[in-house]
């Protein structure tokens, strides 16, 4: 069994068991037909991922590594808010009728702000600090911006990358570890599209800085299984998992600008069957 399935597996089981419903209340999220969708949730969930050991793709069904990746590149390489940079349709609900989700994710990423070493973006202050300052305690970004919430199709839901940089006994190298903070997760959709896709950003951001992938710290703090996947959820952590497969990122690539999604590959990726026509709160 690979790591992120047990996890996954214990996860989900810990929601269902110990889990507070909202079913009753006022909540914001609807059904395609109109019907309120309500969920099982656990408060303040924290998952812990050494990407040194394995990469933590689930294998009780497939995930979609370069989809999953190409729609990291879209927010964190292209700071891109309109879909039509997307080769996926999975913003298309969110976006007006020019492909925009106003000014989320990717928007954020590419506002320049003032620094003492100058004008840069979020993400090129990260790379900055990683090559020149890597033990800094201050190397993070944060994308849920107040007075532009109001111009968000949608409201960020993972936030904000905190990075911290050790040093292993004896190694040659240093290692990037992380912490991936998300205020909100609908578990069977999106959990482990997100883990995939900070795994990625992290060995990127690794490779790209003559480091080695560590860690990955997840935070949520509100981890849920909706009320219609309740049933999808216990029949796929039922399944029987398979080992973790190989990850392997394109050695040639040393600038983050260069990644593409044809840049990451899995050996030996089994798994079960598919899970089509999942339904999708609003």
């Amino acid at each position: 069994m690979s790591l992120a399935d047990k996890i996954f597996i214990d996860m989900c089981k810990d929601i269902l068991q110990n889990g507070t419903s909202t079913e009753g209340e006022k909540v914001r999220p609807r059904w395609e037909d109109g019907a309120p969708a309500y969920t099982v949730k656990k408060f303040g969930v924290v998952n812990r991922y050494d990407l040194s050991k394995e990469f933590p793709i689930l294998t009780l069904r497939r995930t979609a590594l370069k989809s999953a990746t190409d729609e990291l590149l879209w927010i964190w390489q292209k700071k891109s808010n309109n879909v039509k940079d997307l080769h996926s349709h999975i913003w298309d609900e969110w976006a007006d009728k020019d492909g925009s989700i106003g000014k989320a994710y990717g928007y954020q990423m590419g506002v320049k702000h003032q620094y003492k070493e100058g004008m840069m973006d979020q993400i090129d202050r990260v790379i900055f600090d990683l090559k020149n300052n890597p033990f800094s305690r201050r190397i993070m970004t944060n994308i849920y911006v107040h007075q532009d919430l109001h111009e968000m199709n949608l409201y960020p839901c993972a936030y904000s990358m905190t990075f911290n940089v050790t040093q292993k006994k004896g190694a040659d190298k240093l290692t990037l570890n992380a912490i991936l903070n998300q205020r909100s997760q609908d578990v069977l959709a999106a959990n482990n599209w997100n883990v995939v896709q900070y795994s990625v950003l992290v060995h990127m951001l690794a490779q790209a800085c003559d480091m080695e992938a560590g860690e990955l710290i997840h935070v949520i703090a509100d981890a849920h299984i909706y009320d219609r996947h309740i049933p999808i959820i216990e029949e796929l952590i039922s399944r029987q998992p398979y080992d973790a497969p190989v990850f392997t990122l394109n050695p040639d690539v040393k600038d983050f600008y260069e990644f593409t999604r044809n840049d990451v590959k899995l050996e030996n990726y089994v798994t079960g069957p598919q899970i089509e026509n999942i339904p999708i709160a609003i």
